[in-house]
């Protein structure tokens, strides 16, 4: 895939979890060669060193014309990379979609509010021969699958990452575990299942939050089996969406039951208590142990615990690692600080176990 130069569009969200379209891209993206985020609260910055301490080479400018002025390379598209309450494209971010176009850069949008369906946008973006992409757009009716069991053909073994809430680092997880399969010498695909990791370039995969509800099961049928004929993977690692309990969206049993995963990655923030935006509302996320057994019950078996440390110290991080290793008996890894290359015996297992 060649990749096409990008800017990213934060709006003063870069350091928050509502920037995590732009978190994904900044830590690697085979669609796109990102070229600098804009967001006027961290202008100045590296966006690596904002995100995570790591610095990547990705200049933050305060503007659009600020990025055209003071760059050398031409961007192609402009990338929305925020998740807003609703997926709604407020007016401020409006206005700085009508100037990317009047700058000639085309637009990639994941949120659930169409930028082709505004009006003025569209029409400023035909009139200059501008591609207006909208990710979560759903499929035609004729394009959609239902599922058939054609699961049963796919005879390398099938890894859902799940969480126990959304924003947990689930697609970054993802993405790692199976860049650690191919470094380690096995053909390792990812299945997506979010408008970012469609941005990142995942060949196999759809929408889950924009697909009819009747056709979930098959669209994941569908990518996987797809993936398998045409790659003949080693291990298909599949990115989770949401979680089981939470009450705002549950997903999860699509995962395990209609793509036959045969374990399961959790991921898990500890401090966080509510389910995300929901503070307001009795609800509370279970305990990895609980959630474990949940998924038990469903027919998978939990193989590694992966932790998010955000709101975490190090040392607590750590000592958290510790502490659930002994009670769970399973791995239990920092993928952001640690790398998850600790979990590649365990999959190696699974390899194994189904030759």
């Amino acid at each position: 895939m060649e990749k096409s130069n990008a800017i990213i569009l934060t709006a003063g969200y870069l350091d928050t979890s509502n920037g995590k379209t732009a978190h994904g891209l900044i830590r690697g993206t085979d669609r796109f060669n990102i070229l600098a985020v804009i967001d006027h609260k961290q202008s100045g910055n590296d966006a690596g060193e904002v995100l995570d301490g790591r610095k990547r080479n990705i200049p933050i400018y305060d503007s659009i014309a600020s990025f055209i002025k003071h760059s050398k390379d031409k961007a192609r598209y402009c990338v929305i990379g925020v998740a807003t309450k609703g997926g709604v494209i407020p007016d401020s971010l409006r206005l700085m979609l009508r100037e990317a176009l009047e700058s000639n850069l085309s637009i990639v949008n994941g949120l659930h509010d169409y930028v082709s369906d505004h009006a003025e946008l569209a029409d400023l973006a035909k009139q200059k021969g501008l591609e207006m992409i909208d990710v979560r757009k759903p499929k035609k009716f004729k394009d959609l699958h239902f599922w058939n069991g054609s699961i049963q053909k796919v005879k390398c073994p099938k890894v859902a990452v799940l969480g126990t809430d959304c924003a947990m680092g689930k697609r970054t997880t993802t993405r790692f575990l199976t860049e650690a399969m191919r470094k380690a010498g096995y053909k390792a695909e990812m299945i997506y299942t979010g408008q970012t990791g469609w941005m990142q370039g995942a060949k196999y995969g759809f929408i889950f939050d924009s697909t009819l509800n009747d056709f979930i099961s098959g669209e994941m049928e569908y990518a996987i089996v797809q993936c398998w004929e045409k790659e003949r993977p080693d291990i298909i690692f599949i990115e989770g969406q949401s979680s089981l309990r939470n009450p705002s969206g549950p997903a999860g049993v699509e995962w395990i039951l209609s793509a036959e995963a045969n374990a399961v990655v959790l991921q898990h923030n500890p401090p966080r208590k509510h389910y995300k935006d929901m503070d307001f509302y009795p609800a509370y996320i279970a305990d990895p142990k609980d959630e474990i057994e949940l998924i038990k019950i469903y027919g998978a078996n939990t193989v590694a615990l992966t932790i998010n440390t955000t709101k975490m110290t190090t040392e607590e991080a750590r000592a958290y690692v510790k502490e659930k290793e002994k009670e769970l008996g399973i791995p239990v890894v920092l993928p952001l600080e640690d790398g998850v290359e600790k979990l590649i015996p365990v999959f190696e297992k699974l390899i194994n176990t189904k030759k």
